[in-house]
Parts: C-alpha cells; sequence; structure tokens
C-alpha cells in the first residue's frame, strides 16, 4: 500500500512529460516503511533525545536562508497533523519556488538514527525526511559550530556545554582532530546514518526546486556523446550540479537518466542557473581530473552569447570583483586591493530586435521596465577569466544589463534615474552595501546568455570544439 503511494507520484500534471523517479528514491521509501530505530536505548522520545535550541511549547530555533548567515527567529507550533499535511513528498515537484528557504540548526543530545532524530526534532513525516536525504539536503558535523551574535545566553550555554573541552576529550570520533576540523560539516546520505550525543546536524528543510528539470526532453539536448564525455546544451533555469540543498534535480542525473548510463555523469564546470549553452560533463573520475586541469591552466576556451541592453563596445573589459560569495557580485574599474581581476574580451556587438512579449514569456524573461526596448544588442564574448557571475556584473557596470536579469539591471535603471546620487565609490564596506542594496533577486528562469561555444586541445593534440545552436532570441 505505502509503495503504491510512492508509484501514484509518477506522473507530473502540466508538464510535457512524466517524471523519472531514480531507484534510489523508490528503494529509500521502502527503507524508510520498515526503519526501526537500531537501538531503543539510544533512541529516546524527542524532548529526551534532541537539543535543538528549541523548547517543547515556546519553540525557538536557529534558523537561516543560509548556512553561512544564521538568525535566531521564533518559531510557532504547529499541531502534527497539520505539519504533516504541509510536508508531504519532494515530489512531485512544485511548478514554482513560492515557499521561503529556511535551515534548521540541531544538536543531537543522544545518539541515534538520523532519520528518526530529525523526524522527531522537528516534527516531520519520515517519508519528507527521506527524501531531504536522498536530495542532499541533510548535512553534519561533529562539534557544533559557534552560534551566531543574535543567539540568546541560554542557547550560548548549551553551546559551551556541549563544546566543553573536557566533554570533547571523552568522545572517540574526535581523538586527533582540532575543533576547528570538528566543526567542518559533510553531507549525510543514508537515512540509517548514526549521529552520536554532540553532533550538529543542519536541515534545509525546503530546498531550492528545479521544476524546469521535469519539462525538459533532455535526450534532445544533448550535443555529442564520446567515452570520456558527454557535451550538453544546458536549458536555462536548471542546475549543472546541484545547490547546496538540492543534488537530486541537476542536468548531470536527467542527463545520466535520458542516457540510460550506468555511472552518473560528474560535473566538471559551471554555468549560472539562468544560462544556457554548453556544458561539459565527464564519464570517469579520470576525465574529469583532465578537464579540470585543462581549465587550470587556461586550455579551456569559452564564447558566450550576451543580449545586452545597450551597446557594448569591442574590445577587452578589465574590472575588479569582491571575494565575497554572496550575489550580487560587486565590481569596480578602480583597482582595490584583494579584490578578483575579471576580464573578458567583446568581439562583437550587432544591433538586433528586442524579443517580442510572447518569446521573453515563453523563456521565462522578467520584464525590469528597461526605459527603451526597440532594440537589443547582441555581444559575442570570449571569457578571459572565469568569475561567478562575471559577464552579468560587468556588462551591467558598463551601462549595458542582460535582457531579463533581475539581478543587475535594477541597479543599472536606478542609476540612470539618479547618477549622481549613485556614484559607485567603494571605500568603505557601508557603501558597499548601499550599491548591492540597489540589485534584485536572482532571475527565476532565463536572461539574454548563453554559453554558445566550448573548445579545448588534449595533451595528445586532438582538438574539440562544440557549439550550442542558435540562443532562445532567435528562435
Amino acid at each position: 500500500m505505502k509503495m503504491a503511494k510512492v508509484s501514484s507520484l509518477l506522473r507530473i500534471p502540466k508538464y510535457r512529460s512524466f517524471v523519472v523517479i531514480p531507484v534510489t528514491i523508490l528503494q529509500t521509501s521502502a527503507a524508510v516503511t520498515n526503519h526501526r530505530p537500531k537501538s531503543r536505548r539510544l533512541c529516546c522520545s524527542v524532548w529526551d533525545s534532541v537539543l535543538n535550541f528549541h523548547r517543547k511549547n515556546n519553540s525557538r530555533a536557529f534558523t537561516s536562508d543560509s548556512p553561512d548567515s544564521l538568525a535566531v527567529t521564533s518559531t510557532l507550533s504547529t499541531p502534527s497533523h497539520k505539519r504533516h499535511e504541509e510536508y508531504g513528498r519532494l515530489l512531485p515537484c512544485p511548478a514554482e519556488n513560492v515557499l521561503p528557504r529556511n535551515i534548521e540548526h540541531l544538536v543531537v543530545k543522544e545518539g541515534g538514527p538520523v532519520l528518526d532524530f530529525i523526524t522527531k526534532a522537528l516534527d516531520l513525516p519520515p517519508l519528507y525526511v527521506a527524501d531531504l536525504i536522498h536530495f542532499g539536503a541533510v548535512y553534519y558535523a561533529l562539534v557544533c559550530p559557534k552560534p551566531p551574535s543574535t543567539a540568546t545566553m541560554e542557547e550560548i550555554r548549551l553551546y559551551k556545554e556541549f563544546t566543553n573541552p573536557s566533554l570533547l576529550r571523552k568522545r572517540p570520533s574526535l581523538k586527533g582532530k582540532t575543533l576547528r576540523e570538528a566543526q567542518n560539516t559533510f553531507r549525510i546520505t543514508c537515512v540509517d546514518e548514526f549521529v552520536e550525543a554532540g553532533t550538529y546536524v543542519r536541515v534545509h528543510v525546503r530546498p531550492k526546486r528545479f521544476p524546469r528539470c521535469y519539462e525538459i526532453d533532455w535526450k534532445s539536448r544533448i550535443i555529442a556523446v564520446t567515452e570520456s564525455y558527454v557535451v550538453l546544451n544546458k536549458p536555462a533555469g536548471t542546475s549543472v550540479g546541484g545547490t547546496t540543498d538540492n543534488i537530486e534535480e541537476t542536468c548531470a542525473n536527467f542527463a545520466t537518466r535520458a542516457l540510460k548510463l550506468t555511472t552518473p555523469l560528474k560535473t566538471t564546470h559551471q554555468i549560472d542557473n539562468c544560462t544556457e549553452g554548453c556544458v561539459v560533463l565527464a564519464r570517469t573520475k579520470d576525465y574529469c581530473s583532465v578537464f579540470h586541469r585543462m581549465i587550470r591552466e587556461k586550455k579551456v576556451k569559452k564564447l558566450y552569447l550576451a543580449l545586452a541592453a545597450a551597446y557594448v563596445p569591442p574590445g577587452i573589459m578589465t574590472h575588479y570583483m569582491r571575494p565575497f560569495r554572496k550575489a550580487p557580485k560587486i565590481i569596480s574599474q578602480d583597482f582595490i586591493p584583494g579584490w578578483n581581476l575579471c576580464q573578458l574580451e567583446v568581439l562583437e556587438c550587432r544591433k538586433v530586435p528586442w524579443p517580442n512579449a510572447s518569446i521573453e514569456e515563453e523563456n521565462g524573461i522578467q520584464d525590469l521596465n528597461w526605459p527603451n526596448k526597440e532594440f537589443a544588442f547582441e555581444c559575442k564574448i570570449n571569457l578571459l577569466t572565469g568569475r561567478t557571475h562575471q559577464i552579468r556584473a560587468q556588462l551591467a557596470a558598463c551601462g549595458a544589463p542582460i535582457v531579463g536579469d533581475s539581478m543587475y539591471m535594477p541597479a543599472v535603471i536606478a542609476e540612470l534615474v539618479g547618477p549622481a546620487k549613485l556614484k559607485k565609490q567603494f571605500e568603505s564596506d557601508s557603501a558597499i552595501e548601499e550599491w548591492a542594496a540597489k540589485h534584485g533577486k536572482e532571475p527565476g528562469v532565463s536572461i539574454g546568455l548563453q554559453a554558445s561555444q566550448i573548445s579545448w586541445d588534449e595533451d595528445e593534440g586532438q582538438h574539440h570544439l562544440y557549439q550550442a545552436g542558435p540562443p532562445w532570441w532567435t528562435q
């Protein structure tokens, strides 16, 4: 009966194809339905077995939108039956990411299987927790990291209690490790994995989803298949190798299934989720290492087509990017010590019609109210350094943001409206943050950017060159 419930999820209404649920999910579901704690002595009731900075009636937890940016927020107690309706299964995939992503930070008080621990600590259905583990949305560290500055005195006291040197010395798993090493996080991959007392567990309760994965005819997106690699014309609105909280809905996984390969394809390089075009996926670990080495040695050449909202003069463009992991990426024309060099070469820039509303809607392009939509400008770009968001940030810095780029175009529009107020003088952290606040959110699906061509020369003298075909704005 329970297995019938799983199979009933196979069909996704409103999508052009059926969801291919991997065998591992079905196996995991079967394992969960038969799951029993390995040791009743080690798996007690929820409030006896978990220290999660919660209180049973007045619930209070470390929650955040990012593992690096924690904030203490109150959480309301929700009846179990309501929570179990709200958290059913991760499949079928919702059509949109409408619910906010949130993260729960827990510490184990008494050891036991991780699935039991999370199920009880967060009052979530076991199958939902099993899905989270399968999606790669659960992490652990042997020792809890330091709580945020907003933590309460009680939470700080509990942290100190569980990181007390005398207590840590009694844990065999920490032998030979420094505190910093013990606080490194690792992904949990098995529902039966045992978590000992004092272990820190991070649960991404609502992972970022990629509904477009289920709409694509993946076989039609394959450009080339060789013994060593596969070249994919990546669709916009998808992730090459996954996110921190979702390693299931990826180009690598769906291409593997489309080609019916027995060994999963491996990611060799990344392009933004909102970018389409050429991506190389390795078929073996050895070739993955070979391709990484060629990238480091700058033997891999990438050409992009960018649909800019304004003219971009041909030539080499140089900026410096703030070494900050989060977007938006802030760049400066002036050299700033410690900032990363960004260079690209605009090979040509030609005027083209701005895509009409129906084409934009079909491809998930947001209307951002750019003042002049009569013409756009298609730029052919040779990427000289490969920074995250580099083309998007550099073109925006020149006043020519990419069409549909909801993160960088709003800042350019704001600058056009009041250039005197928004001079980008990055002389202080507050000035940088003020400029970053002018930016918008990451695009939902697509922007006018395509990785149109990739080429490389191998040591044996073999030359490889692949093209993605026409970009969406010309179809």
